[in-house]
């Protein structure tokens, strides 16, 4: 868990770091959906919740997914858009093919839960519900950050007992 938690907490510092080096033009609002779509984010906790039951590989995947999609001009769903034509996609780019599976099920599950409510249905960006469901399987993990202890010990037991003699 010690690697997850370090993975997580650079990958947040980054994504976080990247909002603060691009210029931001509007002005934002933690109840932008307030009226148009009153319970998005109970609706969206609930679809990543579901799929976090599923499998727990949805926390590293979707964190990811952000990560890739953030890191590329901002984050703005782009790594979730499918190529056409002549056009190939970032989502379809040699670096990101690793990205395929539950990330973008996390997402496409959060989304369709959303549109399935009359009231939400083509309203709520997926830019935001991808914010939403990777805020939300952050705090699915419910570990600490910081280790309480700093012991050698525990080392000595990650060897495999048919490389000792």
């Amino acid at each position: 868990m010690g690697r997850l938690n370090l993975l997580l907490v650079w990958s947040l510092s980054l994504t976080l770091s990247l909002y603060y080096l691009h210029p931001i033009s509007a002005q934002l609002s933690p109840n932008h959906y307030a009226k148009t779509c009153p319970n998005l984010e109970s609706i969206v906790r609930q679809a990543v919740t579901k799929k976090f039951q599923q499998t727990f590989v949805t926390v590293p995947a979707t964190l990811r997914l952000f990560f890739h999609d953030c890191f590329v001009q901002g984050c703005d769903a782009s790594v979730l858009i499918a190529s056409t034509g002549n056009n190939q996609a970032e989502k379809d780019h040699p670096d990101n093919l690793s990205l395929a599976g539950d990330g973008f099920d996390t997402v496409i599950k959060a989304k369709a839960a959303v549109d399935a409510i009359p009231q939400c249905r083509n309203k709520v960006s997926c830019a935001d519900i991808l914010a939403l469901a990777t805020r939300d399987v952050i705090a699915l993990v419910r570990t600490p950050l910081d280790s309480p202890t700093a012991a050698s010990s525990p080392v000595e037991y990650t060897v495999p007992q048919w490389t000792q003699h």
